[in-house]
C-alpha cells in the first residue's frame, strides 16, 4: 500500500491537534471533582487512552477521504465535515471545564454528535467507501455515552451559572 504523505499528516495533525487540544482544555480540578457524578461515569483516567483511539481512527477515515474523494468537490465536502467536526469538538472542553458550564457543554453537544454522524452517513457517500464511515461508529459511541453522561451531570447538578462554585 502506498501513503500519500501530505493527506496522512493533515489527518494525523487533525486528530492529534484535537485530541491535544482536548487534553490541554480539560481541567480536572476541584470544581469538576466536586460536581455530582453518575456511578456509571467511567474513571478520569479512562478518556485519554479513549480519545487517542477514537481520533486516531477518525484520522484514518480523513485520510480514506482525502484520498479517494473522487472530484474536488467531493473533496471540499470532506473537508467541511472534518473542519466542521474539528470546530465543534474542540468547543466542548472550554464550554464544560473553562467556562464551567455543563449545561451550555450539553446544548453543543447535540452539534458535536450530529457531526459525527456525517462523519458516518456523509462522508462514505462522498468517497464512495463505507470503511470511511464504519471507522468513526467508535467515536459516535463515545459522543452518544458522552452526551448521556454530561446530561446526567447536567441534571444532577444545576442550576448552573459563570463563575458560581457547584453547591
Amino acid at each position: 500500500m502506498d501513503i500519500d504523505w501530505t493527506p496522512a499528516a493533515i489527518a494525523a495533525g487533525w486528530a492529534i491537534i484535537l485530541g491535544g487540544a482536548g487534553g490541554a482544555l480539560t481541567e480536572i480540578g476541584q470544581w469538576y471533582r466536586d460536581l455530582r457524578k453518575p456511578p456509571w461515569q467511567p474513571p478520569d483516567w479512562l478518556f485519554g487512552p479513549a480519545w487517542t483511539v477514537i481520533l486516531g481512527l477518525a484520522g484514518w477515515s480523513f485520510y480514506i477521504g482525502l484520498t479517494e474523494a473522487p472530484s474536488p468537490e467531493a473533496r471540499t465536502g470532506v473537508w467541511a465535515l472534518f473542519i466542521a467536526n474539528f470546530v465543534l469538538h474542540f468547543l466542548w472542553s472550554p464550554l464544560f471545564f473553562k467556562l464551567k458550564r455543563p449545561d451550555w457543554a450539553l446544548a453543543e453537544n447535540v452539534f458535536l454528535w450530529l457531526s459525527v454522524v456525517g462523519l458516518m452517513v456523509v462522508l462514505p457517500r462522498l468517497v464512495g467507501d463505507s470503511f470511511a464511515g464504519w471507522l468513526n461508529v467508535p467515536y459516535f459511541i463515545w459522543v452518544s455515552f458522552a452526551f448521556v453522561l454530561n446530561g446526567k451531570i447536567v441534571q444532577l447538578n444545576r442550576p448552573f451559572v459563570t463563575g458560581a462554585p457547584v453547591r
